[in-house]
Order: C-alpha cells, then sequence, then structure tokens
C-alpha cells in the first residue's frame, strides 16, 4: 500500500465558528456535532479565536481511491502503529483516509511502516 507524506506541521483544534477558517488552503478538515467544532488546519492557518488547540502534527494519506466497502486497510495500518505505541488521530474522507502522528514520533512511524511493508511515495 502506497502512501504519502503531507508536508506540513499540523493542528488539531476546538473552534467556536467556521469564520476564521481559511478553507482556500490546501487542507482544512472540519467536523461538527451536537457537543463541538473540530478543525485540523495547517498549524500556520490556526483562526486567532481558537478554544484550544494541540500543535505538532505530521501527517500521510493513503493513496488512492478507498471504496466504502473496502474492510481492513485503516485497521492493519493503525495495528503496525499501536504495536510500537505511537498514537495517531484518523480522518476519513469520501475518497481516502488521512493519519496524523506527533511530529517528535514521526520518522518513527514512517519506519515502523516502512517495515511492515508500506511504501512511501
Amino acid at each position: 500500500m502506497e502512501l504519502k507524506v503531507i508536508e506540513r506541521e499540523m493542528s488539531i483544534c476546538k473552534i467556536k465558528d467556521i469564520s476564521q477558517v481559511n478553507f482556500e488552503d490546501t487542507f482544512c478538515f472540519v467536523a461538527k456535532t451536537d457537543e463541538e467544532l473540530s478543525l485540523v488546519c495547517a498549524s500556520d492557518q490556526v483562526p486567532a479565536d481558537c478554544l484550544s488547540c494541540d500543535d505538532g502534527w505530521r501527517g500521510f494519506r493513503i493513496m488512492g481511491t478507498l471504496e466504502f466497502s473496502t474492510v481492513g486497510i485503516l485497521a492493519k495500518l493503525t495495528t503496525v502503529l499501536a504495536n510500537a505505541r505511537i498514537g495517531l488521530f484518523v480522518i476519513r474522507t469520501f475518497h481516502t483516509d488521512y493519519v496524523l502522528v506527533k511530529k517528535e514520533k514521526f520518522d518513527e512511524a514512517v519506519n515502523v511502516l516502512e517495515m511492515g511493508g508500506y511504501m512511501f511515495v
């Protein structure tokens, strides 16, 4: 399976509204539930009025389009990281998955995934 590194540091934020979110930036993920409004964005794009923020994440995407009926791809990948005791944050889009790990663990994550048969492009 091929993975592609996202070459930016990311932040995971809790925000109060979306008015300051830069939707023109390359990566911007917003999630809304009945309890919160969350944003994942490049660290240099964190809104000034964000309520809470966790900086220092790096990530990669699973290349290609993952059909909704596909089973086990993310489970296998996250198991490799879990066995190496690397925490993660996952984002699912319509086409694929994105996996973020803390930047101090990123090189280790790449190494264990490569040893597990994953290729970075």
